[in-house]
């Protein structure tokens, strides 16, 4: 009987040997991860991602739920969520999906809602939030209150959340309030902190800070069902003399230009 090395050698031995072994044997980057997420409700979850334009890869209903969906070159999956689950605290689950560019996905899924709905799903579940010309980042929360949140890979690692430290007056409140409108999507919090804000430096600002201001308060009246509110900022945001690179400045800090229609200023 012949005897080899490895079998001469004592246990110990051999596991210093399976060690060095695995030790050269390199790790291959070539991973890929894809998000397992909670779903209160198939159906629902089935017909707003299909709206979207996603292919159905798996459909399972028993034993267990599982769901899979591909879109471009990303996958979400999901599996049953726990009994109990309540979709509109919206802190079920998410992932990040980062992207060269957010806008595109942007525009592909707010072109596939209003062919599908009618509209664009803005409020409640599942919605998309709006997108800033600029900005850097997008989400879509879907019926089960799952946050695809879609970052540009570039994004600054500098954010400050909560105000950046290097400004003062109605230009923090403004970069405070964008914080919030595009990172925490709390859109009342940002209404309130632009009109308090307003209120309070609004003397000491320049006119494209009033103005930014105003146009930001116009869009988020709107958003928050409250219109009425919208000719008091109107108004105000008519009488401040603009230049042309001042207006298009104004224009680019709300999702929608066409919110500021005829409260804009002829060109001082």
């Amino acid at each position: 009987m012949v005897t080899t090395t490895d079998e001469r050698n004592t246990p110990d031995e051999r596991m210093a040997q399976d060690e060095r072994k695995m030790h050269d044997e390199r790790i291959v980057p070539d991973e890929t991860t894809v998000p397992m997420l909670p779903c209160v409700s198939a159906d629902e979850t089935l017909a707003f991602w299909r709206a979207l334009g996603f292919e159905v890869t798996w459909e399972q209903r028993k034993p267990y739920l599982y769901l899979a969906f591909r879109w471009s070159g990303f996958e979400l999956h999901y599996g049953a969520a726990t009994a109990g689950l309540d979709p509109t605290a919206e802190n079920t689950g998410g992932c990040l999906v980062m992207v060269g560019a957010v806008a595109p996905y942007h525009a592909a899924f707010v072109a596939a809602m209003r062919k599908t709905y009618g509209k664009v799903l803005a409020k409640g579940l599942p919605r998309i939030t709006r997108y800033r010309p600029g900005a850097s980042r997008f989400s879509i929360v879907d019926p089960s209150g799952n946050s695809i949140v879609f970052i540009r890979r570039d994004e600054p690692e500098g954010l400050e959340y909560g105000g950046s430290k290097r400004l003062t007056g109605l230009a923090k409140v403004l970069d405070n309030a964008r914080i919030l409108r595009e990172f925490k999507t709390d859109d009342r919090a940002a209404f309130r902190a632009l009109n308090s804000g307003l209120r309070r430096h609004g003397d000491a600002a320049t006119a494209v800070e009033r103005a930014t201001a105003l146009a930001a308060l116009i869009e988020l009246s709107i958003a928050l069902d409250e219109p009425d509110r919208v000719p008091e900022w109107g108004s105000r945001l008519r009488e401040i003399p603009l230049s042309g690179s001042d207006r298009e400045q104004v224009e680019r800090a709300v999702a929608d230009p066409a919110t500021l229609s005829g409260w804009l200023a002829d060109e001082a």
